[in-house]
């Protein structure tokens, strides 16, 4: 196994131990497992061991709460998720198939409980776009790289490969979230195969 991959099985890391990290953590945990609308405030600080006031000056609303927590979700995923699809020498294409054996790795831990930006937008107003703007950045940070990747392996259109991994992606961990089952990571890098024929260098 390689070191980026150790590092998937890792878990979330534990934040800082100030009380605006404890809350933090807290909230991860809970609104990642139950759901953003099922946990309120009250159940996050009881879990962060904090008072309610510790909460609203240090975010001033459960809104700017999730917030945070999606911007810190997002950017452990990404720090796990992009160094290890770079770790390792290989091909870019090698790369890019190696993109659906990190979501095997992904859909199997314990913490998985599906995408929180799908989540989020998922149980809030669908004409709210402040949750919809967080998400989008998270996924065009992540669509640049397999980007990049596409086209260090000769894709005549590396923006739309992008994207159709990125839809590969979202729908393999739709289906992991409801099964509970790591085999739709497999199940999408198979429905990848024909699109990797495409590429100038096909390896």
């Amino acid at each position: 196994m390689e070191r980026g991959d150790q590092r998937a099985l890792a878990g979330t890391p534990n934040v800082d131990g100030s009380a605006r990290g404890r809350l933090l953590d807290a909230a991860s945990r809970l609104f990642c497992q139950y759901g953003i609308n099922a946990v309120g405030i009250d159940r996050v600080v009881a879990e962060a061991g904090t008072a309610k006031a510790t909460l609203y000056k240090a975010f001033g609303s459960k809104e700017k709460l999730v917030e945070a927590v999606l911007e810190r979700e997002g950017r452990l995923w990404r720090d796990w998720f992009l160094a290890s699809l770079d770790d390792g020498q290989m091909t870019p294409v090698e790369r890019l198939r190696k993109v659906f054996r990190l979501l095997g790795q992904w859909f199997g831990q314990d913490r998985f409980y599906g995408c929180p930006f799908i989540n989020a937008i998922g149980e809030h107003d669908k004409s709210d776009d402040r949750l919809r703007k967080i998400a989008i950045a998270h996924k065009l940070q992540v669509l640049k790289r397999i980007e990049e990747i596409a086209r260090e392996a000769g894709s005549a259109d590396p923006v739309k490969l992008a994207h159709q991994v990125g839809l590969l992606i979202d729908g393999a961990i739709v289906v992991a979230m409801i099964t509970r089952d790591p085999g739709p990571a497999k199940l999408a890098g198979e429905a990848f195969e024909p699109l990797l024929k495409q590429l100038e260098v096909y390896a």
